[in-house]
C-alpha cells in the first residue's frame, strides 16, 4: 500500500485554498492553508507541494448551488483545475463540496473551538483546511471497499 500516490484534496476559494493530503494507508490529513496570491504563483506552490509528497491525484471541491447547478465559482475553480492539470501533469478530479465548509464550522463549534475568540483570518483558514479534510474524507470512503 505504501507504493500508492496520494491524493491532494483542495478547497478553492478566492482569497484562500484549503489543503488536505491522503496517507498511504486512507486517512485525511489537513495542511496549512494557502493564502491566495496570483494564480501562477499558487499552481506552483501546490506543484511543489505535489512533487515533494509524491501526490498521483488533484481531488478538487466544487462549489454547486443547493440545487446542484454549477455557479460562477465554479466556472472559476474549474479555470483553477484546468490550469492545475496543464502545469502539473497531474490529473484532477472533482468532488461536489456543498455543505463541507458548513460541516467543518459545525464541527469546530461541536468541539469546543470558540469561532468568536479566534482572529477572523485564523478561523477561515482553520474552516478551509477542515473542509479539503471532510471532501477528502468523503472521498476516501466513497472509493475504499468494504471490508
Amino acid at each position: 500500500m505504501e507504493s500508492r500516490h496520494r491524493i491532494l484534496a483542495l478547497d478553492v476559494g478566492r482569497k484562500r485554498i484549503g489543503i488536505a493530503i491522503s496517507d498511504p494507508f486512507g486517512t485525511a490529513h489537513g495542511l496549512d492553508t494557502l493564502q491566495r496570491k496570483t494564480m501562477r504563483e499558487d499552481i506552483t506552490r501546490l506543484h511543489t507541494i505535489a512533487r515533494e509528497r509524491g501526490v498521483g491525484l488533484f481531488l478538487i471541491g466544487l462549489p454547486l448551488h443547493m440545487s446542484g447547478q454549477e455557479s460562477e465559482m465554479s466556472a472559476f475553480v474549474r479555470t483553477f483545475a484546468e490550469r492545475l492539470e496543464s502545469h502539473t501533469g497531474i490529473p484532477v478530479q472533482f468532488q461536489d463540496e456543498r455543505l463541507t465548509s458548513v460541516e467543518a464550522e459545525s464541527f469546530m463549534q461541536d468541539s469546543g473551538m470558540s469561532l468568536n475568540r479566534m482572529l477572523d483570518a485564523k478561523r477561515k483558514g482553520a474552516v478551509d483546511r477542515l473542509a479539503a479534510v471532510i471532501l477528502l474524507e468523503d472521498y476516501l470512503r466513497a472509493v475504499q471497499p468494504a471490508e
